[in-house]
């Protein structure tokens, strides 16, 4: 067998109470969240997955799909600071980030520039309708996503950490809007998709918002809580050959390359990066720890595909026109690439046995 196919080494007993931690947090954010949050269950553990992985998200979804609250009272169940920024087009880059005012000290009379921190000064970042602001301030968040930091006057200001944006769109009200350049949307880790809510839960809503008291949310961790846990998620092991699949299905996306398949060469424009493969096994790692486990399956990164992926394939004027969304594309290259394509894997996403 070779080395790469080694299983992974037992964990420890410290890993294994980091992962129960973990774990359990989850379970308990989730209690929290259904008192305040009817469904969306899917949502909750792709924003859970993002945060814990240090990354962002991007909501799209029609109005009164309760983004802003999901993402207000998580902030509240993780005894975070929260700040929302509405975007609309007169928003400029320094009423997000900042800037220096000039001050007189009373006693002395002696004037000196002051820094006054923006709302980007907060540990969850509510990016209101992102796409209806022009480029130039959607810019302005590119350093505090990429670098957690702020520069003004040539002076370098720390964010808190842990920082995490999430940025919302409408996806039907397109007039008047700026659309994110691809640069920017690849900083992202995920894209939700919130939907509507079925029956049950619509009803279950309504009875919600439209009683006299309102629910309340306990605080279940703190930001040196949720530090530990990125932490964790990072030192899950992952096979070698679960890496090499999670970028097959990154790398198959790309119609320039030679070996793409035709339904990608027929309707996608531009593929994946290699930030997706970095977000795959990433968003793998705390997909499988989520469910109490210390190891990444195939299973894992198929499960994450769509949230990484479908905002970093463009599909071209074919798909357009015959209504195939990147969804659709994800959904037909997991069913074509089979994992016994990938060296070391059996179907069902764990190690088989290879001949030496």
């Amino acid at each position: 067998m070779p080395e790469d196919e080694a299983p992974p080494p037992a964990p420890s007993p410290d890993e294994l109470a980091a992962v129960e931690k973990l774990a359990n947090g989850y379970r308990t954010i989730c209690t929290e969240l259904a008192k305040v949050i009817v469904g969306q269950e899917g949502v909750i553990d792709e924003l859970l997955i993002a945060l814990f992985c240090r990354g962002h998200g991007i909501l799209e979804g029609v109005p009164g799909l309760a983004k802003t609250l999901m993402i207000s009272t998580l902030a509240r169940t993780l005894s975070l600071s929260f700040s929302r920024i509405q975007f609309t087009p007169d928003l400029m880059p320094a009423d997000i980030t900042g800037t220096e005012v000039l001050e007189q000290d009373q006693a002395s009379g002696a004037r000196e520039l002051k820094f006054v921190r923006g709302p980007v000064f907060a540990h969850v970042i509510l990016a209101d309708e992102i796409n209806r602001t022009p480029p130039k301030t959607q810019a302005a968040l590119l350093e505090a996503m990429q670098e957690h930091q702020v520069t003004a006057a040539g002076v370098t200001h720390r964010l808190p950490a842990p920082f995490f944006v999430l940025a919302t769109q409408n996806p039907i009200e397109q007039e008047g809007t700026y659309p994110l350049p691809e640069a920017q949307l690849d900083r992202f880790m995920f894209k939700i998709l919130v939907d509507y809510p079925d029956e049950e839960e619509e009803f279950q809503i309504v009875k919600l918002t439209t009683a006299a008291e309102e629910a309340g949310v306990a605080e279940v961790l703190g930001a040196a809580d949720i530090l530990h846990l990125q932490q964790t998620v990072r030192r899950v092991p992952c096979a070698d050959s679960v890496i090499r699949y999670a970028m097959t299905l990154a790398r198959r996306t790309r119609p320039q390359k030679d070996g793409a398949a035709k339904f990608i060469r027929d309707y996608v424009a531009w593929g994946a990066g290699p930030r997706a493969s970095q977000y795959l096994v990433l968003a793998g790692k705390a997909h499988a720890i989520l469910q109490g486990r210390y190891h990444v399956s195939t299973d894992d990164i198929r499960r994450v595909a769509g949230p990484v992926l479908r905002h970093r394939i463009i599909t071209n004027f074919n798909a357009e026109a015959e209504g195939v969304k990147p969804d659709d594309i994800i959904r037909r290259l997991i069913d074509e690439t089979p994992v016994k394509a990938t060296p070391g894997l059996d179907a069902a996403g764990g190690r088989r046995a290879l001949a030496d």
